[in-house]
């Protein structure tokens, strides 16, 4: 049991659940996109979103495993509103499917959240990834940097358009929403490595991962930069918290040792989707961005974090490695 109940200026802390810092809140009328949704962490911020009346489209790997999720929402929450959609993080292609797909439809979108995928459908179905050994991507990229960065930056410009006209039409404000994590203060020591993203010879798991969560705040710190003024759309990180899961597998002794205090140390999941649903839909973040948040409450990320120039740089280094325009 997390017994950190400490409440920060939101009125919320540690120990908050998603359905606590949503309680009271109306979506019905939203619409959002939630990334690995089977499992975990995307699979409560579907729950939760759907109790409050959004409609979430699931953006996963399996059509099939999301497609059970959603009928057992449904028996909780029979007027939950989710659709299924296929995204395969590992592939640039499948991004470009899935948002030229979903431009097609014709559908809104107010939130766009990414979550971490589970460790399993990531690495042996093969994707959000954490401290795996050395291995690429579809697109030859690495795959920590390419599922957790990458693929978010090229989805966001795709569907920016579409949230833009969203905004306008409904007049709400639109959140993208990134889950980054405390590890983005372990990266390589410049930060981003530009120059060997794909060099195995001095490839570190635990940098590599901390180097693309860092990537996510100096993501959401640029696209708030970008957006011109008028344009009510916020892009916030945030770390969801230490939780049990099995993102660990790869490295033994530290997840034997987890997964012993874990239950007395860590957030449970439905504490661990409470930032992030916090960020998505509480009034009290509206006109926010550009921030980091933990334990529902805005926090202070690393120098390398507020690195403006850093942003900027990563934002083109990823506009090459994506082939946009």
């Amino acid at each position: 049991m997390w017994f950190l109940g400490w409440k920060g200026e939101s009125g919320f802390s540690a120990s908050s659940t998603a359905e606590q810092v949503t309680q009271g809140i109306d979506g019905h009328g939203l619409t959002a996109i939630v990334t690995g949704a089977t499992s975990g962490l995307g699979l409560e911020t579907t729950r939760v979103f759907a109790l409050r009346g959004v409609h979430v489209v699931m953006a996963v790997r399996s059509v099939e495993s999301g497609t059970k999720v959603k009928e057992t929402i449904l028996k909780e929450i029979p007027s939950a509103k989710i659709d299924v959609m296929e995204l395969d993080l590992c592939s640039m292609a499948s991004v470009r499917k899935f948002a030229s797909d979903y431009i097609s439809s014709g559908r809104p979108l107010n939130i766009l959240m990414y979550v971490l995928f589970d460790i399993d459908e990531l690495f042996h179905n093969n994707a959000g990834v954490m401290a795996t050994p050395f291995q690429l991507s579809q697109d030859n990229i690495e795959m920590q940097f390419a599922t957790n960065h990458l693929s978010h930056f090229l989805l966001t410009n795709l569907l920016l358009e579409t949230m833009k006209r969203t905004v306008r039409e409904c007049k709400r404000e639109g959140r993208i929403v990134i889950l980054s994590s405390e590890a983005h203060r372990l990266p390589y020591q410049e930060g981003i490595r530009f120059d060997k993203i794909n060099d195995e010879s001095v490839y570190n798991s635990y940098y590599a991962y901390g180097q693309s969560k860092l990537a996510n705040i100096l993501h959401a710190k640029e696209l708030t930069r970008r957006f011109k003024e008028g344009v009510e759309i916020t892009a916030n990180a945030l770390h969801p918290g230490s939780i049990i899961t099995n993102i660990l597998r790869y490295h033994g002794y530290i997840n034997a040792v987890a997964n012993m205090v874990g239950k007395y140390l860590l957030k449970n999941v439905q504490q661990g989707a409470a930032t992030q649903c916090y960020v998505a839909l509480h009034p009290q973040v509206k006109g926010i961005s550009g921030e980091y948040f933990m334990d529902s409450n805005k926090a202070t990320p690393t120098h390398l974090a507020n690195d403006s120039e850093l942003a900027k740089k990563l934002w083109e280094f990823s506009v090459s490695l994506t082939n946009q325009k």
